[in-house]
C-alpha cells in the first residue's frame, strides 16, 4: 500500500507545533525531527523578539518561552508571510489566549508595539498639504493614511520592566503613530479631545475645518468655543505640517 503523503505530512507537522502532545512520526529519526522542530520553533521565536522587545524584556524567559511556544502551537496561521506573523499574533492574544497571569495590558502593548512595523511597511503614499490656518479652516481635510490615530487604557509608551501598572488609569492614553517622507515613523501622545476631533474628522471627510471644531465645542459645552476653535485649530495646523492632516482635493 503507497504512502499517504498528507497524513505524513500531518504527522509531522504535528510534532513540530507540539512535540508534547504528538507522537514524531515512526519513519523519521527522532533526532532530525527535533533538529526541524528546533529551526522552525526558532524562527518563530526570534521574529516575535525582534516584533515585541518590550514585551519580552517585562517577561522572564521561562515566561516568554511559554508564550511563544502556546502561540506556535495552538494558533492556525491565515498567511503564510512572515511579515504578517505579528498580526496573527495580535489575533491569537485578543481571542485565543486565555490566561489570567498575563499583564492586563498584554494585548495593548504588543499592539502598540505592532504598529511600528505594521505602518513602516503600510501601502500608501505622502501627501503634501496646504499651508496656513485659513486655508486650514475653511477647507475639507483628512487624517492622513499614514497617520493612525490610537486610543489605550494603559500607558503603554511606558511600559518598561520598571513600570508594570495593575490597573488602568483613569484617563485613556492617546497618540497618534504616523510616517513621514522618509520612512521613520513617529509617535505623538495627545490628549483625549485631539484624538476626539482626529475621529471625527476620519467618521465623516465631508465637512470643513470649522464644523469638525464647533462640533467638539458642542461636545465638551465649552463656555466659549470660540477660544477651542482657535486652539483646535492651531493644533491642526502642527499636525499638517507633518503630514498627519491633508487637505482633501
Amino acid at each position: 500500500m503507497g504512502v499517504d503523503f498528507k497524513t505524513k505530512q500531518l504527522e509531522f507537522a504535528a510534532y513540530i507545533r507540539d512535540p508534547e502532545q504528538n507522537p514524531a512520526p515512526s519513519d523519521v529519526n527522532k533526532d532530525r525531527m527535533d533538529m526541524y522542530r528546533e529551526l522552525f520553533f526558532n524562527n518563530i521565536d526570534s521574529f516575535l523578539s525582534d516584533n515585541f522587545p518590550v514585551l519580552k524584556t517585562i517577561l522572564n524567559d521561562w515566561q516568554w518561552l511559554k508564550l511563544t511556544q502556546d502561540f506556535y502551537a495552538t494558533h492556525k496561521s491565515q498567511s503564510p508571510y512572515f511579515a504578517e506573523i505579528p498580526e496573527e499574533f495580535l489575533y491569537y492574544l485578543e481571542n485565543e489566549r486565555h490566561n489570567p497571569d498575563d499583564y492586563p495590558f498584554m494585548l495593548e502593548l504588543a499592539h502598540y508595539e505592532w504598529v511600528e512595523m505594521a505602518l513602516s511597511i503600510a501601502k500608501a503614499d505622502t501627501v503634501a498639504t496646504a499651508k496656513g490656518k485659513e486655508k486650514l479652516l475653511n477647507h475639507r481635510i483628512e487624517v492622513s493614511p499614514l497617520a493612525w490615530p490610537l486610543a489605550y487604557q494603559y500607558p503603554v509608551q511606558r511600559i518598561s520592566p520598571d513600570y508594570l501598572p495593575e490597573q488602568a488609569p483613569e484617563q485613556p492614553t492617546c497618540l497618534i503613530v504616523y510616517r513621514d517622507q522618509h520612512y521613520d515613523v513617529h509617535f505623538i501622545e495627545i490628549t483625549p479631545i485631539t484624538y476626539r476631533l482626529l475621529q471625527l474628522i476620519q467618521e465623516n471627510e465631508q465637512h470643513l475645518t470649522q464644523d469638525y471644531l464647533s462640533q467638539v465645542a458642542t461636545e465638551l459645552h465649552h463656555p466659549k468655543p470660540e477660544l477651542l476653535i482657535s486652539a483646535g485649530l492651531a493644533i491642526l495646523e502642527e499636525l499638517a505640517e507633518k503630514g498627519i492632516i491633508i487637505m482633501r482635493s
